[in-house]
């Protein structure tokens, strides 16, 4: 689903009947945690564009979760693995090979990179070729920056490449980096050619942070493999919560303090003590994995929770058909693609109102959407749904119809590709 506003553009560097060359720039590629990532990229490439990636990571054991990748032979000379900030020394002693190796792949551009930059940053245009010489090499028309913070400090490529750059902000980028910086995003508002928000609620924060209201933009909503994530058998309705059948609940995502597990396990909490017999299970892992374990040993749920550690996403699948409700307690959140994928496998949701979450799940139709932070009323969702299996299965059904109707993968990718050609009007 997309939505969009643009003013007139001029033309930029495209050349008639060639593919327009666009770089997607992200932290690491193939990542775990970003299947919309490689999605896109393979969507983008049967859409006719000549995509290509530029990160700082990519891992065989990381390619190796993703199966749909190596079927496509070329991928592999498509991902560009940029250089890392090293000492000042060092990187002066590589200037030369990285420059020889710049100037035989695309001698124009390199020329035309160094010669103005020097005349923007002296020396410093060193350090900079040093960090971008992928860009250089690949002269794309368009870059487009995953995540709103990965664009800090890079807008000035647009001038000395004459290329276009659009933006996407996704969740934590916008709701919670430098909140203590009012102009921290200035320059992307600024210079920026257009904005990529996954909902409207981030929208309406990007101006709040200074983003002005007329600056071109688009919303496109994550979308998902609905043929993959496809619930396996229907699940009988049966009442559940007693301990010849304890209540399944799944929970998929990072563990970072954003994703409120503390009000999660609260939650569990309650319900343990009202008698309702509960199997609690977590995908995810991350830096506040010591604060959980904690929790769970202090609220005595050890024999209830499992940390299951990062999950594929076939792990994934497979933990959705085993559950019968996903819960989701986020504080702050973009529009996460873990609970499309759980609707899809027809589960019935419990989620808060954090950011994209009220777009995400229709509230009393395919789930509960309560406040943020209030375990108690996410408790009472719960045992709702563990003491009505006809509400479990009319949520679950109702969930995987609006996922098929608004949320599939060939509209998103479509989407994207209005979003980029609307760049160029």
């Amino acid at each position: 689903m997309t939505d969009s506003k643009y003013p007139s553009m001029p033309v930029n560097r495209i050349s008639p009947g060639h593919p327009i060359r666009l770089v997607l720039f992200v932290k690491a590629f193939p990542r775990r945690s970003e299947t919309f990532i490689v999605q896109k990229f393979l969507g983008l490439l049967e859409q006719g564009w000549d995509v290509h990636i530029v990160c700082n990571h990519s891992t065989a054991e990381e390619w190796r979760l993703f199966p749909q990748l190596p079927d496509w032979k070329e991928l592999h000379h498509r991902v560009h693995v940029t250089h890392q900030e090293r000492a000042k020394f060092v990187e002066a002693l590589l200037f030369p090979f990285l420059f020889l190796r710049s100037l035989l792949l695309a001698p124009k551009s390199t020329l035309q990179y160094l010669a103005r930059g020097w005349r923007h940053f002296g020396l410093y245009i060193i350090h900079l070729f040093y960090l971008e010489a992928e860009f250089v090499i690949l002269h794309p028309a368009l870059i487009h920056y995953e995540f709103g913070d990965l664009a800090i400090g890079r807008m000035h490529i647009k001038d000395l490449l004459d290329c276009r750059i659009t933006v996407s902000f996704r969740g934590s980028d916008i709701n919670i980096s430098k909140l203590d910086e009012p102009d921290y995003y200035r320059q992307i508002w600024e210079q920026a050619d257009a904005l990529h928000l996954v909902s409207e609620d981030l929208w309406k924060r990007a101006q709040q942070r200074g983003c002005p209201s007329d600056k071109p933009h688009s919303l496109v909503y994550p979308a998902i493999d609905t043929l993959f994530f496809t619930p396996g058998t229907i699940k009988l309705a049966e009442s559940v919560g007693i301990p010849s059948r304890p209540y399944r609940i799944l929970s998929v995502g990072r563990l970072v303090w954003v994703k409120g597990y503390e009000y999660a396990l609260q939650a569990i909490k309650w319900l343990v003590e009202q008698g309702i017999s509960c199997e609690y299970h977590i995908i995810g892992d991350g830096v506040y994995s010591e604060a959980v374990k904690f929790t769970i040993y202090d609220f005595d749920l050890g024999n209830v929770v499992t940390l299951l550690g990062p999950g594929s996403r076939s792990e994934v699948k497979e933990q959705s058909e085993w559950a019968d409700v996903f819960f989701h307690a986020s504080v702050s959140e973009g529009f996460p693609v873990a609970v499309l994928e759980a609707q899809a496998m027809g589960l019935p949701i419990v989620c808060t109102d954090a950011g994209g979450l009220g777009e995400n799940v229709a509230d009393e139709e395919t789930g509960f959407v309560v406040p943020r932070r209030n375990w108690h009323t996410m408790a009472e969702k719960l045992a709702l749904l563990a003491t009505n299996p006809e509400l479990r299965g009319h949520m679950g059904e109702a969930g995987r119809q609006r996922v098929i109707e608004k949320f599939q993968k060939a509209p998103g990718i479509a989407g994207f590709d209005r979003f980029y050609r609307e760049v160029f009007l």
